[in-house]
């Protein structure tokens, strides 16, 4: 997608957002979050809890840290992230101590279950879920919609507007293009990688790569089909390269035998955040230098 297409579409996220949320007499109006549901939520909120890494990293990247006083323990990025309050895992959220930071918004995202969220609700507290989605450039209607529900609109467009600049043009799609196969779990326990329906399989293609599960939905891949295919690059959270190329059957493939692997920092990639442009960048430099 082009750049200007992009800030085109992020323009009109915008604009939508501004008039979806009309204030009332009370300052707070009705918000229809990614489960369609709908939601009265603050204004202008002071005290934010957010369940989600992707939804911390927007928010500073927004400027306004200012306003959480609640973040998971996964939550890591940006490191300032770790001097604010941690309401446990994403699994076991301490629903007790969600409550005692006394928030007037949190906010969810995909990994959180339904059912905790819906305790929350339940409990009088305004939950708004912004779920991770299968495109690329969905990154900017979320960045839009978060900025709408903190009250930081002028801070959303700024940030799309700058990160619009940065994305590359998408190259001409060519059989000659290299492919990559992403590691996200191997072993014993089953392969899984980023399916043709993902943001993942979007960023490999801005980086100038065919992404080798393109024709697969989802996340789980065969072991067969893997060796099969014997991609051109092997893209892997670096935590987990030197496991995986001392690993059979993994160790035969031929990226592995020739080193081409590109390590990437896990969180760029999977999470639909501000540094997915870096992860396009790092795999694009890796594609054209080897």
């Amino acid at each position: 997608m082009k750049r200007t297409t992009l800030l085109l579409v992020a323009a009109a996220l915008l604009t939508a957002a501004c008039h979806h949320a009309p204030k009332t007499a009370d300052d707070t109006y009705t918000y229809v979050d990614d489960y369609n549901r709908e939601i009265s939520v603050p204004a202008h909120p002071t005290r934010v809890v957010s369940t989600s890494p992707a939804v911390t990293e927007i928010i500073f990247a927004l400027g306004a840290d200012s306003l959480l006083v609640g973040r998971t323990d996964f939550c890591t990025y940006p490191p300032e992230a770790a001097e604010i309050e941690s309401i446990g895992g994403i699994s076991n959220l301490n629903i007790e101590k969600i409550l005692s930071l006394n928030p007037d918004l949190v906010i969810s995202g995909s990994m959180i279950p339904q059912k905790a969220t819906d305790q929350l609700a339940q409990m009088g507290v305004p939950v708004a879920c912004v779920i991770e989605k299968q495109h690329f450039d969905d990154l900017f209607g979320n960045i839009v919609a978060i900025g709408s529900l903190i009250g930081r609109t002028d801070a959303a467009a700024a940030l799309t507007a700058l990160l619009c600049d940065r994305v590359p043009d998408k190259p001409a799609a060519t059989d000659s293009a290299p492919t990559v196969y992403y590691v996200v779990g191997f072993g014993p326990t089953g392969n899984f990688t980023a399916g043709g329906n993902t943001f993942i399989n979007d960023i490999i293609e801005l980086a100038g790569g065919r992404n080798a599960a393109a024709h697969v939905s989802g996340w789980s891949y065969s072991t067969e089909a893997l060796m099969a295919s014997d991609p051109d690059y092997i893209m892997i959270r670096r935590e987990d390269s030197a496991a995986f190329v001392r690993t059979a059957p993994y160790r035969r493939l031929s990226a592995v035998k020739q080193g081409r692997l590109i390590a990437v920092e896990s969180s760029t990639v999977d999470l639909q955040v501000p540094r997915n442009i870096e992860a396009v960048e790092t795999i694009r430099k890796a594609l054209q230098t080897r």
